[in-house]
């Protein structure tokens, strides 16, 4: 018997514990089975009944023996590795896979659920795990068998989207299913997984009653204003005060204890001292509470000691069914009136409006909700995430896709837990929803890189945030980057001109039929070119005749409108002839710089109709040039990730189960990279500029792929091209002609389609082969149009392949 090329006894995978959500929205933790788990599996096994062992058999029940199961808890985790899901300190359900030593690509694959869960989606969810964890593991096909009428399990096979062949029809079934991810097996892996995550969230954002765990007496104090926030924003569930030296609180009767309440919550905020918070989450899930939101500080922000504490909540809440927000969070919001809910102990609560918004700082939360109320922006719904160690900023973003209340998301991101996830779900999201994004990355390309590829409008600051989400919020994104402005002093136009060239809008002249339906109209010294400067003199009639006129330009897509009030009278007059022209031109949004204030400012507000206004005009323009940027990106097409010709997976992947981690051998990196249609040519330097291609595994981001030309260019300029993998045929186009140097390429002239072909040939392999951590072909020589690239040098490093397992 041949050994496989692969080390014996790899230590316990962490990178595979991971929270799940089963179909029924109930929540799970996932992770490996570990060897002080045997008396766990025997209570596993106790419980279940005769019907489920005949199934997991294939025949008659034979009950085995304790010795012989508590062995089932000692796997290599590579050759032999089974997951459990976990309900509280209990298995919920098992898989497991044993390689098969003559085909080490093939694995026995065999599941076990619990009589109790077999109807909530546990197989669905242990099959996405286990194929990727042996997707991870150089196994390409899980075999299985199954008896013929054990038709649960055979349809998650047949439901799961993998490819799947089954036969000969019999008493048993025999499956083989493919692990390589299927666009159908992803699809449907997101359709699960969407139901699943609203279902679980739906305790959090619309409870039918909500405990106070830690509330107090003392007025403003966190554990007192959450209650009275509850009481006075009008909640119609019940509310259960929980201190156990207190009668009453905010008006609320208080109980000692949450296992003394009437009745189990759905939410439970928790506002205690951090030691005590663990025994009060674990009270919680006794009495069955769905949700928890932990505002309580002293975990992750203290250190090491803190962060691993956190991580252990989320563990815990996750195995209990449980979900949990923060910890060092201020809570949720949602002011639907059909579930309206203060949950949080901000002083300023948000007005009800369009505008949805999670934030992973606390503190900066209470300054968003008082700036936001200032603004009278108002909000569906708000989410202060803390921590995130469990609900994540993708996992809000699946609850206001379906929100009918909710149009526009904003985002403070601090950390991604699953940036793929996230933007497989921004990128889904986006083109009906703006998201707009303020995130303080270290790594600002990579995280340029993702917000740009999802559609995310990412910004620099919170007030350019909140600027954007005026807009959005109000009026629609242009059709285009042509700009009007009407003002009634030249000063202010001026900066105005500028400001729209610097956000990548313009200002072009108006049509000649525009210009001469103005001129009459106007005053005598009124330029109708554009800038249109009523000057000071000008009437709410001229400004009403102006934007009238620019909006039925077909050359002008949006138009801001400046009005300064010390040179003119009137300012009611003027607003609502403003808001006369923008009702009879909704296709067009109109901005103002008016009166020096910001917001929503009184005189722009009638009805659902509303003018935002800027106290600077710069603010418009920048506003108005990232809603061009995201409409342009909304109507143009997405792109695909295309089939590659001369592609063999299975030569790569025995090239890599041939390698041991760390560098790969030069000859055996030349033939992967061959593998997938990219040759190494070597030699001297040929005709063209040289440039390089990297792949870097990073820890926040995944893959990705860096393109730049070699020397000055982006050693001293910084010129270098980011995007995270998978690329479609757009992203690479767009990378490879995103550098400040693309005039020179084409000066030159370069292949730019033989470098868009090697970019995604690069992309498919790291996504295809996670345990590729780093990659770079340097110098990659650019050849003239239809002589393709010529890659001089190429190195590859892998990592260990049991740390490679948690993507998919």
């Amino acid at each position: 018997m041949t050994t496989p090329p692969y080390p014996s006894h790899p230590s316990y995978p962490e990178d595979l514990e991971r929270p799940g959500l089963v179909r029924t929205g109930r929540s799970t933790f996932v992770r490996p089975i570990r060897p002080e788990d045997a008396d766990r599996l025997v209570a596993f096994v106790g419980t279940l009944s005769r019907a489920t062992l005949a199934y997991r058999s294939l025949g008659p029940v034979v009950r085995a023996r304790d010795d012989i199961i508590r062995r089932g808890a000692h796997v290599d985790y590579l050759n032999e590795l089974a997951l459990v899901a976990l309900d509280g300190d209990e298995i919920a359900g098992l898989v497991r896979y044993v390689r098969d030593p003559q085909e080490p690509e093939h694995a026995e694959v065999t599941f076990t659920i619990r009589d109790d869960h077999q109807s909530e989606g546990f197989g669905r969810l242990l099959l996405e795990h286990i194929a990727a964890a042996a997707r991870a593991r150089g196994i390409r096909v899980l075999e299985a068998d199954v008896l013929a009428d054990n038709a649960r399990m055979i349809n998650v096979f047949l439901g799961s989207g993998y490819r799947t062949q089954a036969g000969p029809p019999g008493q048993i079934i025999h499956f083989e299913i493919a692990v390589d991810p299927q666009a159908q097996a992803v699809a449907r892996a997101e359709r699960r997984e969407q139901t699943a995550v609203r279902r679980s969230l739906k305790p959090l954002l619309e409870p039918r009653s909500v405990a106070v765990i830690g509330a107090n007496r003392a007025p403003l104090t966190i554990g007192h204003e959450i209650v009275a926030n509850l009481l006075r924003g009008g909640f119609a569930g019940s509310v259960f005060p929980v201190n156990p030296r207190a009668e009453r609180i905010a008006g609320a009767r208080a109980h000692a204890s949450v296992r003394d309440l009437p009745e189990a919550p759905d939410l439970a905020l928790v506002a205690v001292r951090a030691e005590a918070v663990p025994g009060v989450v674990r009270e919680c899930a006794e009495v069955g509470v769905k949700a928890v939101v932990v505002v309580s500080t002293g975990f992750g922000e203290t250190g090491a000691e803190g962060r691993a504490g956190e991580l252990e909540l989320a563990r815990f809440a996750r195995a209990s069914g449980m979900r949990l927000v923060g910890p060092n969070c201020m809570g949720v919001v949602n002011t639907a009136p059909a579930a309206r809910l203060a949950a949080t102990f901000s002083p300023a609560l948000p007005t009800p409006g369009r505008v949805a918004m999670s934030s992973q700082s606390g503190p900066l939360g209470l300054a968003v909700l008082d700036y936001a109320r200032r603004l009278r922006l108002g909000f569906s719904g708000f989410v202060s995430v803390g921590h995130a160690v469990d609900v994540s900023t993708d996992e809000l973003l699946q609850w206001w896709e379906e929100d009918p209340a909710t149009s526009v998301i904003l985002l403070h991101v601090e950390t991604f837990g699953d940036p793929r996830r996230f933007a497989r779900v921004a990128r889904r999201v986006a083109p009906r929803k703006p998201i707009v994004a303020v995130h303080p990355g270290h790594a600002d390309s990579a995280v340029s890189s993702l917000f740009a590829q999802s559609g995310v409008i990412r910004t620099r600051s919170l007030q350019e945030l909140f600027d954007v989400a005026l807009l959005l919020a109000h009026q629609p994104p242009p059709p285009g980057n042509r700009v009007a402005v009407i003002t009634n002093a030249g000063g202010p136009a001026a900066l105005t001109v500028g400001a729209c060239a610097a956000s990548g809008l313009r200002v072009p002249a108006l049509g000649e039929r525009t210009r001469q339906t103005l001129r009459p109209a106007l005053a005598p010294r009124a330029d109708v070119s554009n800038p249109i400067d009523l000057t000071p003199t000008a009437t709410a009639a001229h400004y009403r005749q102006a934007l009238d006129a620019a909006l039925a330009d077909d050359g002008i897509d949006a138009a801001v409108v400046l009005f300064m009030p010390p040179l003119a009278d009137k300012p009611d007059e003027v607003a609502s002839a403003i808001l006369d022209a923008a009702a009879a031109r909704p296709d067009k949004p109109v901005l103002a710089s008016f009166l020096g204030g910001a917001g929503v400012a009184d005189l722009l507000h009638r009805g659902d109709l509303v003018v935002p206004t800027y106290t600077f005009p710069e603010a418009a323009a920048t506003s108005l040039g990232h809603a061009a940027a995201y409409q342009t990106w909304r109507s143009t097409p997405a792109g695909v990730v295309p089939d590659l010709a001369g592609v063999d997976g299975e030569r790569a992947r025995t090239l890599i189960a041939s390698c041991a981690p760390g560098p790969v051998p030069a000859a055996v990196a030349a033939e992967l990279l061959a593998s997938y249609g990219i040759a190494v040519r070597g030699g001297e330097p040929g005709p063209g500029p040289d440039a390089f291609l990297t792949v870097r595994a990073d820890p926040v981001f995944g893959p990705v792929v860096a393109f730049g030309l070699t020397g000055d260019y982006a050693d001293l300029m910084a010129d270098v091209a980011h995007r995270v993998t998978p690329l479609s045929d757009r992203d690479a186009r767009e990378m490879v002609r995103s550098l400040r140097a693309t005039p020179l390429l084409e000066r030159q002239g370069v292949d730019f389609g033989a470098l868009e072909e090697t970019v995604l040939r690069i992309s498919a392999m790291v996504e295809d082969h996670p345990e590729i951590e780093a990659l770079e072909l340097r110098p990659v020589r650019l050849l003239p149009p239809g002589d393709g690239v010529a890659v001089a040098h190429a190195t590859i490093r892998l990592m260990d392949s049991t740390a490679a397992g948690g993507s998919s």
